[in-house]
């Protein structure tokens, strides 16, 4: 075993996964996420901790690749290197944070046939600006849904405009409003609101508003699981 190159054993088990993960996925497009995490416990004395990126099947929640990521590098430039462990993306959809919105991805991204999700923060401020300025005021929820937990209970609506001008970015079709309201059960008028913008390169006739919801929630929900 020490003889293995470790990349090419994480290359070939990724494969291996990614064929038994598609296989046992129901019609309809199968998304993956990519999300990076350090891993708790990983700090020594003499070595800081170890930082790893992950792309996992949504549904199943298997990891289909990881690569680490060292102080000589960040999680933008391991990328591509991370999404070309698995083999076929076409039709793909690749769900990720803000970090990963870079213009470079989304390339690569088109050129291995897959579509995308991306949510859009403060480190793209001019994106930024132009998805809070939307007339998201005149347009009605997409879907709405509640859960509950931990005593608490979360209210999410979800809104999309096509785009057709405006947006500096390349391939963006839909832009996404998410509003998430939280209250404690035991203090049901004490709540928090988040709005959180997000694009993607399908169109409306590629996945309806209940779908783009479920990737939405499904990455939110690797990021919770992967590396604990």
């Amino acid at each position: 075993m020490q003889a293995l190159d470790p990349q090419l054993l994480t290359a070939a088990i990724g494969g291996w996964l990614a064929g038994r993960a598609t296989a046992g996925t129901s019609s309809g497009r199968r998304a993956i996420a990519v999300d990076g995490k350090t891993l708790r416990g990983s700090r020594t004395t003499d070595t800081a901790a170890r930082h790893v990126m992950a792309a996992c099947d949504q549904a199943s929640g298997v990891v289909l690749a990881d690569t680490d990521v060292d102080g000589k590098t960040n999680e933008i430039t391991r990328f591509a290197p991370l999404l070309d462990q698995i083999g076929d993306l076409r039709d793909a959809v690749i769900t990720a944070d803000a970090l990963h919105c870079q213009r470079d991805h989304v390339t690569y991204l088109a050129e291995r046939g897959a579509h995308w999700i991306l949510t859009v923060k403060g480190n793209q401020p001019n994106l930024h600006a132009q998805l809070t300025a939307l007339p998201w005021r005149a347009v009605p929820d997409a879907t709405r849904d509640t859960d509950r937990g931990h005593g608490r209970r979360e209210i999410r609506a979800l809104k999309i405009l096509t785009i057709s001008t405006g947006i500096d970015f390349p391939h963006a079709a839909q832009a996404i409003q998410i509003r998430r309201r939280r209250h404690r059960l035991d203090q049901p008028k004490r709540f928090t609101t988040e709005t959180v913008y997000a694009i993607t390169d399908l169109r409306v006739h590629q996945a309806r508003p209940a779908q783009l919801a479920t990737w939405i929630r499904g990455h939110w929900s690797i990021e919770n699981k992967v590396h604990c």
